[in-house]
């Protein structure tokens, strides 16, 4: 039995969970981090001694950092190659979005939800709030760019590089309501609003 450690309103959570859908792989959550704790138990730290989520566990295996867990799902299960390419060119430069969103969006979408979304209107910087979103908007533009190029970030067809940038993307876009034009980003945005794994998954209420 597959087990996902993590509260299902995380970013990263999400991605896997989301992955496991798409796949149609029987799972089970369980939710820890946040308010439901036990990050810090020493049988938690067993599995993950960053004290982070997601964590999966695959019997007697267990594997930590979220898009490690995408790529390690798809290498063992996905042998139609719904989510990923049998290419070595194609899946590299889908692996370039994985990574650019490990590297670059995650931390910025993670200090909007930590100085903005998760601080009282009265006690947040203002100046900070607008710095926050223009680096946001700074990367947003990059993949709005690539998106004009390409139908998605996995290339010509839905993978596994859309699911690990969509949950990132879900905050900002429900959030942001003064926000810039991202044409080729909606468009995206739309055709992912349409897979009910998607729905189920990521359109959760954001906290």
């Amino acid at each position: 039995m597959l087990i996902v450690w993590g509260r299902k309103n995380s970013s990263n959570v999400k991605k896997v969970l989301w992955c496991l859908e798409e796949l149609n792989l029987s799972y089970e959550s369980k939710e820890v981090g946040g308010p439901f704790g036990g990050l810090d138990t020493p049988e938690y730290r067993k599995m993950n001694p960053n004290a982070t989520i997601p964590t999966l566990q695959d019997e007697r295996f267990t594997l930590w950092e979220s898009n490690s867990i995408l790529r390690y799902l798809t290498a063992k299960y996905d042998q139609s190659h719904l989510l990923i390419f049998n290419d070595a060119q194609d899946m590299a430069a889908a692996d370039k979005w994985m990574d650019w969103s490990g590297a670059n969006l995650f931390a910025v979408i993670k200090e909007m939800m930590n100085k903005i979304v998760r601080v009282p209107v009265e006690q947040r910087d203002p100046t900070q709030v607008i710095k926050i979103y223009q680096n946001i908007e700074q990367l947003l533009q990059i993949a709005d760019e690539a998106l004009a190029q390409q139908e998605y970030f996995s290339g010509h067809k839905f993978g596994i590089a859309d699911i690990a940038i969509a949950p990132l993307f879900y905050p900002w876009r429900e959030l942001a309501t003064d926000r810039p034009e991202f044409p080729h980003l909606e468009r995206w945005y739309q055709q992912l609003q349409a897979r009910p794994a998607f729905q189920k998954i990521v359109m959760l209420p954001i906290n």
